[in-house]
């Protein structure tokens, strides 16, 4: 707030439109920021002020891309991304994921691609971890092809005692990577501020594209955002609202141990916002049932079936449910009750029912 005051408080010099890159206090702020952070290297004007992720993706997808253009994608994966490159024509080749991450192996089976779109950080949904051989693999296999790829680092500040792996961009020595993070996770998604780390040969294009679509992002956020930067202020509050989220995972994980003790397989807890839940003793086919009931115990729980390509959703009848469950919002009582009132819906389809 004294940084909101503080800037409502200074009168511009001229009225007038901005650099379309974004505000450049925030913009130096955030290259520091990447450097002590995230381990990136980069110049100030590879640095791109957007509108939130989704406008990052829009960019990219709308100078990047040709319709019938090939464009990889984890499978499961963010379907708000897909959805963006689908509307310019493009073609989605789903690549598998498992515990390690995009399973790279599959990628030689894709001869040729334009683009691929990845989250190493925290796999959306599965939540795993792009090791670091798959990273160095992913690399390779995009300069070989002269294909660009897409780090979306959405939740990279949330790490529950593990240590942060260098991101693609940081390993990058072919300018191929374009890293895109966002404020919506750590601040607010109302705010619709995010960022993107360009290599150097896209940065004229994108600033033209980002000036054609809105000329750029609202000045007093920006100018916000860089005093908290700048001050140390948004460094304190990541560490602190890191602790909370943490606690919240705790909770959750701690839940699911007492209520629905032995019978869940949880993946991706140990970063992000989110965890899936895997649930053996209720069949994949009946997904979409426990989801229904979940929510008229008022649940929200997102199945893990509809992330994936819609010409590729695993049978049904050989895997088990799986859930995503989200913690961001909750306080740990809760959870608790958000837990007990699910494996309530887990007893009711798995416990035979007595005349």
């Amino acid at each position: 707030m004294k940084a909101l005051r503080r800037v409502e408080g200074e009168r511009p010099a001229r009225l007038a439109y901005l650099d379309p890159r974004g505000d450049h206090a925030l913009r130096l702020a955030l290259k520091a920021y990447l450097a002590r952070a995230r381990g990136l290297a980069c110049d100030v004007d590879q640095l791109l002020v957007v509108n939130g992720s989704q406008q990052a993706l829009d960019l990219s997808a709308r100078v990047l891309l040709d319709p019938g253009d090939t464009v990889v994608v984890e499978n499961p994966g963010y379907r708000m991304a897909h959805h963006v490159f689908e509307a310019t024509g493009a073609r989605l080749r789903g690549v598998p994921v498992d515990h390690q991450g995009l399973c790279t192996d599959e990628l030689n089976r894709v001869r040729k691609a334009k683009l691929a779109y990845v989250t190493p950080t925290h796999q959306f949904p599965l939540g795993s971890f792009l090791t670091m051989a798959r990273r160095q693999a992913l690399l390779q296999w995009a300069g070989d092809r002269g294909a660009w790829v897409i780090e979306d680092d959405y939740d990279s500040e949330y790490r529950y005692g593990v240590r942060p792996e260098a991101a693609l961009q940081s390993l990058d020595d072919r300018a191929c990577v374009i890293y895109v993070g966002t404020f919506s996770k750590t601040l607010s998604p109302q705010l619709r501020l995010g960022y993107m780390v360009l290599p150097p040969d896209l940065v004229d294009a994108f600033v033209a594209a980002k000036q054609l679509t809105d000329r750029h992002a609202p000045s007093s956020p920006q100018r916000v955002l860089a005093s908290l930067l700048e001050d140390g202020s948004y460094d304190r509050h990541v560490r602190r609202i890191r602790r909370l989220q943490q606690a919240r995972r705790t909770a959750l994980l701690a839940a699911l141990d007492k209520h629905l003790p032995g019978q869940t397989i949880v993946e991706g807890s140990a970063t992000g916002l989110h965890c899936v839940a895997w649930l053996p003793a209720v069949s994949g086919e009946r997904e979409a049932e426990l989801v229904a009931l979940a929510r008229s115990k008022k649940v929200v729980v997102y199945p893990v079936t509809q992330f994936f390509l819609p010409a590729t959703v695993p049978d049904r009848h050989r895997r088990s449910t799986g859930l995503v469950l989200g913690y961001a919002l909750l306080e740990p009582d809760g959870i608790d009750t958000g837990v007990r009132r699910l494996a309530e819906a887990v007893r009711g389809m798995t416990q035979p029912h007595h005349l």
